[in-house]
């Protein structure tokens, strides 16, 4: 009987310092090449037309003319001293329409993430169902809403609200419309989903069993919403009031259907300065003004808020 012999095993490549270096650094780059597309589509759309802003707010000319840069920052002072009373009243309305969001849209919040149940999917689609429909349908909608002769404007005049808020400035001859008022209610409207989900994403993530803890610990319903459930919901709070926030200080579209002249924002004085003035410095140069003091906001309130943990 004889035996055949088995073959001979392959010869492997001997490993050297190279190929043992060529295998990470291969690893390493993939992330970047994944990122490569994001990073593109940035600075595509968002550095580059950055830096024509940026360019066009130091030009002087005219449209006729044309536009040169000549590096006239005064451009930035000018547009400062003439505009900032609709700087203040674009982050003064933008303010109280996100605390008015965040109000309403944290009870809503709380009640999709804990005691709906099986509703929980239809509320949620209910939020979001304001985004079916075009942001400007919207807006226009409330004009309807808060007509004079509507319910609204009659129950309010019955139950002598408009007296107080006449007396503050919010609304003015018995009428919400073309006031304040009117202005910031659209803005909590159009932008209350965008607290809400945020919020229900992060009360969603508490665990329950902390709140029995809680009440094993003798807590009260208050005690514990007030130590357990706020604090754990911060970064939700943190992002409703951010992305609520920073879209409403820069609206026009509210401020042109809802307000009148003593109501513009800064936004509509952006508009206006690049669609109808054809002023494209001034408009640039607000432009960059507003990102720039709704930056030193949002950089304080972040610092303040004591969470660096974002939904």
């Amino acid at each position: 009987m004889t035996t055949t012999a088995a073959p001979p095993a392959p010869a492997t490549p001997p490993v050297t310092d190279a190929t043992v270096r060529k295998v990470p650094r291969r690893k390493r780059l993939v992330p970047y090449w994944l990122l490569l597309p994001g990073i593109l589509w940035l600075v595509v759309f968002f550095a580059l037309p950055m830096v024509y802003q940026a360019s066009t707010s130091v030009q002087t000319g005219s449209l006729e003319e044309g536009f040169k840069v000549t590096w006239h920052f005064q451009t930035y002072w000018d547009a400062l001293q003439e505009y900032y009373p609709h700087f203040v009243r674009s982050l003064l309305y933008a303010g109280t329409a996100t605390v008015l969001c965040l109000l309403l849209g944290y009870p809503l919040a709380y009640l999709i993430a804990f005691k709906a149940g099986r509703w929980r999917n239809l509320l949620l689609v209910l939020v979001i169902a304001p985004f079916f429909t075009s942001f400007l349908i919207r807006t226009l909608a409330w004009k309807t809403i808060l007509a004079d002769d509507g319910a609204v404007v009659g129950a309010l005049d019955t139950l002598r609200v408009l007296d107080v808020t006449s007396w503050l400035g919010w609304t003015a001859d018995d009428r919400v419309l073309a006031t304040p008022m009117a202005v910031v209610c659209g803005l909590t409207y159009n932008f209350l989903p965008f607290m809400i989900l945020p919020l229900y994403t992060s009360l969603e993530r508490i665990d329950g069993r902390l709140h029995e803890a809680a009440g094993d610990l003798y807590a009260k319903p208050a005690t514990t919403f007030r130590k357990v459930t706020v604090p754990l919901s911060m970064p939700g709070i943190v992002s409703g009031t951010l992305l609520t926030f920073i879209p409403a200080s820069g609206d026009y579209v509210n401020a042109e259907l809802l307000g009148s002249t003593d109501t513009k924002m800064v936004g509509s004085v952006i508009q206006s300065q690049f669609l109808r003035v054809l002023d494209y410095p001034t408009a640039a140069a607000l432009s960059f003004i507003l990102m720039a003091v709704v930056l030193v906001v949002v950089t304080v309130y972040i610092r303040r808020s004591g969470t660096e943990d974002l939904v």
